[in-house]
C-alpha cells in the first residue's frame, strides 16, 4: 500500500510537470501569435472594429464544441491525446495566420487556433481534476496556470524583440517581422508534442479505480443551477475576457499613441510575470484566506489597476507598474474559479462543469471584443479595455454582496 501510494505521488509529480513544461510551451506559442496579428490586422489597415471581430472569432470553434469536449475529457482514457491534438492546432492556427492576405482569412485562422487552446486547456484541467486529491486542486491547478501566465510573459516578450522598434506598419519590414514570429510560435507549439506522447500519464486516478470512469449526465442547464455556479461562471468569464481584449488592442492603443511593439511586447510581458508570482504563491494564500475573498479582491483590484494601463500608455512606466499590479490579481481569479467549479460537483462530473466553464469563457470572447470594439468606436481603442475592466469590478461586486 505505502509503494503504491509513492508510486502514484512521483507519478503525479512527474505527470505536473509534463503538464507545466507543455503548457509553458504552448501559452508562449499562443501569446506570441495573438499581439503579433493585432499588427498582422494593422498591416491591411483594419481598424478596432475588425480587431474586435476577429478577436471574437477566436472563440467560435470553442463556444460550440467546449460541452463535447468536457465529456470526451471525462471519458478518455488517454487524455494526453487530446492535448496533442490542441498543440498540433495552435501550430496549424499560426501557420495559417501566417499565410493569410486579409482579414477574413485571419479569422478563420484564429478559430483554428481557439479550438487548438480549448483542446490543451480541458485536456490539462480536467486530468488535474482527474488525478488529484481535492486537497491540491489548488495546488495543480495554480502550477497549470502558473506556466500559462509564464507563457503570457515570454510571447508577448518575443514577439516584441522581433518586431523591434519601427513604427512604420506596413512597410516591408514588419511584414517580415510579422511572418518569422509566426513561424517561431508555430514551432515552439510543436514542441510541446514529444513530452505528450510518451506514456507519462499517471496509471491511476485518486479514487484508485481501474476501470473505466462512470459516464457524466452532466448537462449545461444541470451544472448552472448548482449554488454559485452562475457567479463563478461570470467571474471567469470577465477574467478571460480582460486578458483577450487586453491583448488584442493595448497594440492598437500604443498605434495610435507612437509606441513601438517591443514597449507594448514589454508591456504585456510584465501583465504576465506578475500573474506568474500570483500564482505561485495561491496555495499560501488559500490557505489562509477563503477562496472567494482572495476572488473579490482579484477582480476589484484588477479592474481599477488594468483601466490605468491605456491611460498612462505615453508613459511606459506607469503604465508597467498599473500591469504589474493588476496582472498580479489577474494571476489568482482564474485558478480560483476552476477548484471553486470543481469542487462544486461530483468527482465524474468535473470534467464536464470544467467544459461549462470554458464554455462561458468563450461565449465571453466571442461577445466581449464584439461591443468593447463598439464601445472602442466612440471613446477609441482604450474604451474596449475600461468596458472590459468595468465588467471586472461588476462581478467582484455581484460576488461581494453574495458573501
Amino acid at each position: 500500500m505505502g509503494a503504491a501510494s509513492r508510486t502514484n505521488s512521483s507519478g503525479l509529480v512527474r505527470w505536473l510537470l509534463i503538464l507545466i513544461a507543455t503548457a509553458l510551451l504552448s501559452q508562449t506559442a499562443l501569446n506570441l501569435i495573438r499581439p503579433v496579428t493585432t499588427y498582422k490586422l494593422i498591416s491591411f489597415g483594419s481598424g478596432a472594429f475588425t480587431v474586435g471581430v476577429v478577436t471574437a472569432a477566436y472563440a467560435i470553434l470553442p463556444l460550440f464544441t467546449a460541452m463535447m469536449l468536457g465529456r470526451v475529457s471525462s471519458r478518455i482514457r488517454r487524455i494526453r491525446f487530446l492535448m496533442v491534438a490542441g498543440v498540433a492546432l495552435l501550430a496549424a492556427g499560426g501557420i495559417g495566420i501566417n499565410f493569410s492576405s486579409n482579414a477574413l482569412t485571419v479569422a478563420l485562422a484564429s478559430a483554428v487556433l481557439g479550438l487548438g487552446h480549448l483542446m490543451f486547456t480541458i485536456g490539462g484541467q480536467s486530468s488535474i481534476a482527474r488525478f488529484f486529491p481535492d486537497s491540491d486542486l489548488d495546488k495543480g491547478f495554480g502550477w497549470f496556470t502558473a506556466a500559462y501566465a509564464a507563457g503570457q510573459f515570454i510571447g508577448p516578450l518575443i514577439g516584441g524583440m522581433v518586431l523591434g522598434s519601427g513604427t512604420d506598419a506596413l512597410s516591408a519590414e514588419r511584414v517580415a517581422d510579422i511572418s518569422l514570429s509566426l513561424w517561431i510560435a508555430a514551432g515552439c507549439s510543436l514542441l510541446a508534442i514529444p513530452f505528450l506522447l510518451p506514456s507519462w500519464q499517471p496509471k491511476i486516478s485518486k479514487t484508485a479505480s481501474q476501470t473505466r470512469p462512470p459516464k457524466s449526465k452532466a448537462s449545461i442547464p444541470s451544472v448552472l443551477r448548482i449554488k454559485g455556479m452562475a457567479s463563478h461562471m461570470f467571474a471567469s468569464m470577465t477574467l478571460l475576457a480582460m486578458l483577450d481584449i487586453l491583448t488584442a488592442f493595448l497594440p492598437l492603443v500604443a498605434e495610435k499613441h507612437g509606441v513601438t511593439p517591443e514597449n507594448v511586447g514589454v508591456l504585456l510581458a510584465i501583465r504576465g510575470f506578475a500573474s506568474v508570482i500570483s500564482r505561485l504563491f495561491i496555495p499560501k494564500l488559500s490557505a489562509h484566506f477563503e477562496r472567494n475573498h482572495l476572488l473579490v479582491t482579484s477582480l476589484w483590484a484588477s479592474g481599477i489597476a488594468i483601466a490605468l494601463a491605456p491611460a498612462f500608455i505615453d508613459s511606459l512606466w506607469a503604465a508597467g507598474v498599473a500591469l504589474l499590479v493588476g496582472g498580479f490579481f489577474l494571476g489568482l481569479g482564474q485558478p480560483m474559479t476552476m477548484t471553486m467549479i470543481s469542487t462544486s460537483v461530483p468527482a465524474m462530473d468535473r470534467g464536464a462543469a470544467l467544459a461549462v466553464r470554458l464554455m462561458g469563457n468563450r461565449v465571453g470572447q466571442v461577445a466581449l471584443p464584439v461591443i468593447s470594439s463598439t464601445v472602442a468606436a466612440g471613446l477609441g481603442p482604450a474604451g474596449a479595455i475600461w468596458f472590459c475592466c468595468a465588467l471586472l469590478c461588476l462581478s467582484g461586486a455581484e460576488k461581494g454582496l453574495r458573501r
